[in-house]
């Protein structure tokens, strides 16, 4: 039912509508002269007040809102992949050819080109009965997606018929189905609600790890597929280039990036280098298989706050396709500010730090659709949207609602901090305040396809850290020779850990990406290292000249040892710890 109403009041992004009796809530609308998009978020009698995505300067009372019948919905097919959007799913790369470099209010285009013809090879016969997830046919997006065209959810019914192998838009009839309700024509381009989350058949428990050949996130703070992830820090602390880092290295199939309230010279950059970096999988841009939501701090504020769920939609329209996704807000703190504005000119009771009450529920609702899971169809899948989310504290207090809120969610803090970063030590993230409760669930995976005493390994490199940290304290106050022989060696031990296991070069061509076999060997080197140091003090060695050994200088250089020669290499460096420590 179209309903048409007349603005009453204007305030911000937030309006307010008579004569919308029957509309629904979160009924997309338009508003004005202009047709601005808007979102119904409360209904009173036939009052209903509407969040506006567009800058609403020059709206007046008395324009008309024409309601469209449906909720805020994303348009799902292929040509999603390697295109630039808002957060409302606008192509901003189409809206520049019109409109120039400032978007126009009102501007209506849709998000998947209609004139694009796809070659689509259909996949299931006329006369088979099909339900919603199963495939009916592919259309090989770019190099590295072929994208399957699935039957939507709650859908189920009898093909009776299907076009042959051709080209075709992503609004030509494919497919027809005979269903309960009669007859109901499929295209490639499909709708579906950005609030509400898409279904599966079953949740799976998060026991594999996400891979991110970043050393600190995967030996030392794991995050599973289909697992959630906050990265809370300070300006200049490294939250974008550790997102970027995921972005390219982490073994998930398609990336989603949000950004989202971001400094617009900030997304330029991750606008401008995204396209150029290569995907070290194969060889071919990365963009090959990301899609990029770019909603900047002067974009309209309402905007903010449909961008992550644009996002999030996304990834489940392919995590459904069975491949694993993974996506990074940046950040969630700008879009907990946009919900603080739209509550404040709601006159909504303020919560801590003037928050909504409902802050933490919608972070919740957010991080909740992250998850493995087996998908529907007659064949279904498993497949993964892990989702890693920066927090922007205000002066890096990490007390602050929308950090506190996040951390009750997600089950990894990498928490970077601002002091490793002013000491160039990359990726920032203090080992003493990050944790992940992963760590169980992963475990097996890792003692399997590493090594065996993986855990123990990683568990009594975090000891020797934690006591690296109370040894500090001594040693600002009457130096390190002070200490005993052993304590002394644990510093040395360390420091290694720290410079030459933690601190990763994101720009060298070998360190940029360490394999797991690899950063467990290094570190599993490091800890050997210690215990030899100790079974040489207990024979009457002096710490100073443990310190002093030569082979020091090849632990600090393996990080930059290539993969096909570290096996190799690794095991020299092993043998000779021991023979050293053994003459010392």
């Amino acid at each position: 039912m179209i309903n048409e109403g007349n603005i009453i009041k204007i305030a911000g992004p937030v309006i307010i509508a008579d004569g919308m009796r029957g509309s629904q809530m979160y009924e997309m609308v338009r508003v004005g002269d202009s047709k601005l998009i808007g979102e119904i978020i409360e209904l009173e009698g036939d009052t209903a007040t509407i969040q506006v995505y567009e800058e609403t300067a020059g709206l007046k009372p008395g324009e008309k809102v024409e309601s469209t019948g449906g909720p805020l919905s994303v348009e799902l097919g292929p040509g999603i992949i390697g295109s630039i959007f808002d957060g409302i799913q606008r192509p901003l790369e189409v809206i520049k050819d019109l409109t120039g470099d400032f978007i126009e209010r009102g501007v209506d285009v849709p998000s998947l080109n209609r004139d694009k013809k796809w070659t689509f090879n259909p996949s299931a016969n006329v006369g088979s009965t099909v339900k919603g997830g199963d495939v009916i046919g592919e259309v090989q997006e770019t190099s590295a997606v072929l994208q399957k065209i699935l039957i939507p959810p709650n859908f189920e019914g009898k093909i009776i018929s299907i076009v042959s192998s051709g080209e075709y838009t992503v609004t030509d009839d494919i497919a027809e189905i005979e269903t309960a309700d009669g007859i109901k024509k499929l295209q490639m381009l499909q709708k579906w609600p950005v609030r509400k989350g898409r279904p599966y058949v079953e949740k799976l428990d998060p026991d594999i790890p996400l891979i991110s050949g970043q050393r600190t996130q995967d030996t030392f703070f794991p995050v599973a597929k289909g697992g959630t992830a906050a990265i809370p820090g300070p300006f200049g602390s490294g939250k974008t280039v550790t997102q970027q880092q995921l972005a390219k290295w982490a073994d998930a199939d398609i990336i989603v990036y949000v950004g989202c309230g971001e400094r617009g010279n900030e997304m330029t950059e991750v606008l401008i280098e995204f396209p150029e970096l290569e995907d070290p999988k194969s060889g071919n841009p990365l963009m090959d298989r990301t899609v990029l939501i770019a909603n900047t701090s002067n974009m309209p504020v309402a905007a903010r706050e449909a961008c992550v769920y644009t996002g999030i939609t996304i990834a489940e329209y392919f995590r459904d396709q069975g491949y694993d996704v993974a996506l990074m807000a940046d950040s969630t703190s700008r879009w907990a500010e946009a919900m603080r504005e739209i509550s404040g000119r709601l006159e909504e009771m303020p919560g801590e730090e003037g928050y909504p009450a409902y802050l933490a529920s919608r972070l919740a609702q957010f991080y909740e659709r992250a998850g493995r899971v087996t998908t529907l169809g007659s064949n279904p899948k498993t497949s993964s949207v892990s989702v890693v989310g920066a927090v922007s504290p205000p002066g890096g207090d990490l007390s602050e609602p929308v950090t506190q809120n996040t951390l009750r969610i997600s089950k990894v803090f990498w928490a970077l901090d601002a002091s490793l970063a002013d000491k160039r030590h990359f990726p920032s993230i203090d080992w003493l305040q990050s944790y992940s409760l992963y760590v169980d669930s992963v475990q097996g995976w890792w003692e399997e396809n590493a090594g065996s005493d993986w855990r123990a390994t990683r568990d009594e490199a975090m000891i020797l850290l934690q006591k690296e940290s109370e040894l500090q304290e001594i040693v600002q106050l009457v130096g390190p020779d002070a200490l005993p022989d052993s304590e002394q060696v644990t510093l040395e031990t360390t420091r290694m850990i720290r410079e030459d296991f933690l601190q990763q070069n994101a720009y060298d061509s070998v360190d940029t990406y360490c394999s797991p076999s690899k950063q467990y060997e290094m570190l599993k080197t490091i800890v050997s290292f210690q215990k030899e140091a100790e079974a040489a003090l207990e024979r009457g060695a002096e710490s100073k000249a443990i310190i002093a050994l030569p082979i020091k200088e090849e632990i600090g250089r393996m990080k930059y040892v290539a993969e096909d020669v570290f096996p190799e290499k690794i095991k020299e460096i092993q043998e000779e710890i021991v023979k050293q420590c053994g003459e010392v």
